[in-house]
């Protein structure tokens, strides 16, 4: 009995983490083992690391940067298939939990970054 108790006080303080519960157009996020502003950190290394893409970076690259996008969408138009990556970058609900409107979209077609931002996806999707 002693031994599972030191076991489990021992791998207690490793079991922290971030839980994000996804969901139609949101995605709630609890930041386990660290303090309030763990997301905004993120954010802020999401800016950092978009702001210094260049057009024509390859789409697994991208990935490999960013890691994991917040939602994806695949577009078609004109007979030609975009995928758009979101990535949170600012907060503009205080509820926990994240909206694409928090998001920056990152565009690619045949796996090449062919723009960032609202701009380049509000023309490709119709909004």
């Amino acid at each position: 009995m002693k031994k599972v108790m030191l076991i489990a006080t021992l791998s207690a303080p490793l079991l922290t983490g971030c839980v994000i519960a996804v969901s139609d157009g949101e995605a709630e996020t609890h930041w386990a083992g660290d303090s309030s502003t763990s997301w905004q950190k993120q954010h802020k290394n999401n800016r950092e690391t978009i702001a210094n893409l260049a057009l024509g970076t390859n789409y697994q690259v991208v990935l490999n940067r960013l890691q994991t996008p917040n939602f994806t969408e695949l577009l078609k138009k004109d007979d030609k298939v975009y995928q758009v990556l979101f990535y949170a970058t600012h907060s503009i609900h205080s509820d926990g939990k994240m909206t694409k409107d928090e998001c920056t979209p990152l565009v690619f077609e045949n796996d090449k970054l062919i723009g960032i931002g609202d701009t380049i996806y509000k023309s490709l999707s119709g909004e």
